[in-house]
């Protein structure tokens, strides 16, 4: 990546986000964290308003702001296969956004580059889900918004039904599937549960922003594990 670009991605990031670190710039630049250090005092000397320091992070002044972008046809591609893939595997509500997400896209783009769009060859078959399945979906991702409990009527891969108080942390989608990661009440500890598996789901009371059962701390338990979520029970 030149330079230029690197400093251009750095403003992007800082721009988009509330603080950032510089290990996680030199993590997603693939550069030193030297080098990023060099990077942000380059972009302060240049006029660019960072705030921050190192060892806390940084982030762009409220109010600053670029001119226009203009998508090339990698990330064209790259829009379009994401989109696609939320239109085929979300519930009704995703797939119905992401088409008006990747018609804005269309509209915004210059005539000359409305064709990549057409011709991109990548494709997301659907998978078919049912309606049941794909309310519950939307459901669930009401919940972690709004950080509802839920009681989850439950059967494990040896078809052993159980109940579930859960506080839902994050939906993820892995060959075909749904996981839900969460917090699990009767266990004391983080697990993943397989959307297809839920029988029934119902809403229980709001549970508290906790600290060692937060979706960081779901994503850190994998990490000091196998490298991966806990397994779908």
């Amino acid at each position: 990546m030149r330079r230029a670009d690197r400093l251009f991605q750095i403003t992007q990031y800082l721009r988009g986000r509330r603080l950032t670190t510089a290990r996680q710039l030199a993590e997603w630049l693939a550069v030193s964290e030297r080098t990023v250090y060099r990077d942000i005092r380059d972009l302060s000397l240049s006029g660019v308003p960072v705030d921050g320091e190192a060892g806390v992070g940084y982030r762009i002044k409220p109010g600053y702001d670029l001119p226009p972008l203009m998508f090339n046809a990698d990330e064209i591609d790259a829009l379009v296969i994401g989109m696609r893939m939320v239109q085929a595997w979300g519930g009704p509500q995703l797939s119905a956004s992401a088409a008006s997400a990747l018609a804005k896209v269309v509209l915004a783009l210059p005539k000359d580059k409305r064709d990549f769009v057409e011709a991109t060859p990548l494709f997301a078959p659907s998978m078919q889900m049912d309606a049941v399945q794909g309310e519950r979906l939307e459901a669930i991702r009401q919940s972690i918004s709004s950080r509802h409990k839920l009681l989850l009527h439950y059967s494990d891969a040896q078809q052993r039904a159980t109940q579930r108080v859960v506080w839902p942390l994050a939906l993820a989608f892995f060959g075909g599937t749904w996981i839900l990661a969460a917090w699990c009440e009767a266990r004391d500890d983080f697990r993943s549960f397989r959307l297809d598996r839920v029988q029934q789901m119902s809403e229980q009371g709001y549970y508290p922003d906790r600290n060692g059962r937060r979706l960081a701390d779901f994503v850190r338990a994998m990490q000091r594990g196998a490298k991966q979520a806990p397994p779908a029970q």
